[in-house]
């Protein structure tokens, strides 16, 4: 994910997270990814309903749907910008323009390891050089040149710097350049990048390594942020070990692994995970005392004996925003809206439709509570042609060669063996995608760690 800048006034004061959703959003012109605009309302609530699959929501209406729901979330809680050490702030988003507390840089430096020379040459040399981290050297005066390191003060009185591969000197001592200089030459002058008051980065910018070190360079030892968006994920399943081997139709847990780091590459705070099984009342105990803005669940969201999600939240008097999706895999996947500002996101219990459903309604509605930037879509062509579902959309993982989409096998609904070589997720229409058609791509957050593993 990428993080730009949100045009924000020069003298913008620290805005309230609505406030810096806002901005983002009139940003990103509350764009859906693929371009669709949900035309419908959300499926008929009801964990009995026998028309649930066609009563289930197209998946880019889903998408928008959950990041309207995080929307009016963030209006209910109010929850105001935090201060965040610089450590903890990457991938935050700037709840207050940075601006600069000094002018950088804040003395005038030398750009070069070399000589601060004054006047015409040649030079005699001083003695004692001049190292960065020191106090203000004493001023040169016209014919003199002292050493000096690259950040270190310029003394007063300073003509330019002589770069060290530019000068020789004499059987004298003396220093000579041996090509023309400029006045100035190879000085920063105070200032040169910012004044102090400058406004570096607009509210609603994302935190990148990059905004730590300028943050850092400009005075800064905290950011005023949006907080994380809290999740609190619940496991169920009887069915499921936490170690060793499968055994005695037992499975081991995937889940448990996988989701608190991907959520937190959304974004969020992972407060807790919590191992439920297949207990209707745990369910409801967790899902009553959670104070998590969002509650993910996995696998029960069905309509099996043991899948207790729908008749809970139907209990707890939820309000069913999106009941089914029309995507392979991950079809039974759920959006509710449990409290005024929590959610919960039930996704199925089989590894990859739980990556689907994660692509699907956790990652627009954690982006949005975040008021991260939305990433801007692209398509590229496939390498070969992608099977699809006759009237959903189908979510393949693929590699990405050169300037092309290389679709991954080993993609069913069971199936990690895909997703973990994968560099981002093609978006194949219903119907399928022949070779050469270009197709909306989700990227992964490692999309650039450069691993090369291909299982096609």
């Amino acid at each position: 994910m990428t993080g730009r800048g949100i045009r924000a006034d020069e003298d913008a004061e620290d805005l309230d997270v609505e406030e810096v959703l806002a901005l983002v959003n009139d940003h990103n012109g509350h764009h859906t990814p693929g371009g669709h605009v949900p035309t419908s309302a959300p499926p008929s609530p009801g964990p009995h309903n026998p028309d649930r699959h066609h009563k289930a929501t197209h998946w880019p209406e889903a998408r928008e749907i959950a990041a309207r729901a995080a929307r009016t979330a963030a209006r209910a809680a109010h929850r105001a910008p935090v201060s965040v050490a610089l450590d903890a702030a990457l991938g935050l988003t700037l709840a207050a323009p940075l601006t600069a507390l000094t002018d950088l840089p804040s003395f005038d430096t030398s750009a070069m390891d070399g000589w601060a020379v004054a006047g015409p040459g040649p030079w005699d040399v001083r003695d004692e050089g001049v190292l960065a981290g020191h106090g203000e050297p004493e001023p040169l005066t016209d014919g003199e040149a002292v050493r000096i390191a690259t950040g270190a003060r310029i003394p007063p009185d300073t003509t330019a710097v002589l770069r060290s591969e530019h000068g020789r000197t004499d059987s004298k001592d003396r220093l000579h350049a041996t090509r023309e200089i400029e006045p100035g030459q190879d000085i920063r002058p105070r200032g040169q990048e910012c004044r102090n008051g400058d406004q570096l980065l607009a509210t609603g910018t994302l935190v990148t390594p990059a905004v730590l070190g300028l943050a850092a360079a400009a005075g800064y030892d905290t950011v005023t942020a949006v907080p994380r968006p809290r999740v609190e994920v619940l496991v169920l399943g009887d069915e499921l070990l936490t170690e060793g081997l499968p055994r005695d139709g037992l499975i081991r847990d995937a889940l448990g692994p996988m989701l608190p780091p991907w959520l937190r590459a959304l974004g969020a705070e992972v407060t807790a995970v919590r191992r439920l099984g297949d207990d209707a009342k745990a369910l409801h105990k967790a899902l009553t005392r959670s104070d998590a803005d969002l509650i993910v669940t996995t696998g029960g969201t069905a309509a099996g004996p043991v899948d207790h999600v729908h008749p809970t939240l139907e209990r707890i008097g939820a309000e069913l925003l999106v009941d089914g999706v029309k995507v392979r895999p991950g079809h039974p996947m759920l959006l509710a809206r449990t409290k005024e500002n929590q959610h919960l996101v039930g996704l199925p219990g089989n590894p990859l439709a739980a990556v689907s459903g994660l692509l699907t309604l956790a990652e627009p509605l954690l982006r949005t509570l975040a008021a991260r930037p939305a990433p801007e879509s692209y398509t590229l062509p496939l390498k070969e042609a992608a099977h699809g579902h006759p009237y959903d959309t189908r979510l393949i993982p693929v590699v990405l060669r050169g300037d092309h989409a290389v679709p991954l096998h080993y993609h069913g609904p069971a199936m990690l063996r895909g997703m973990a070589a994968a560099d981002a997720v093609a978006v194949v229409p219903p119907g399928g995608a022949r070779a050469g058609q270009e197709t909306e791509l989700l990227d992964l957050p490692w999309a650039s760690a450069g691993i090369e593993v291909c299982f096609t």
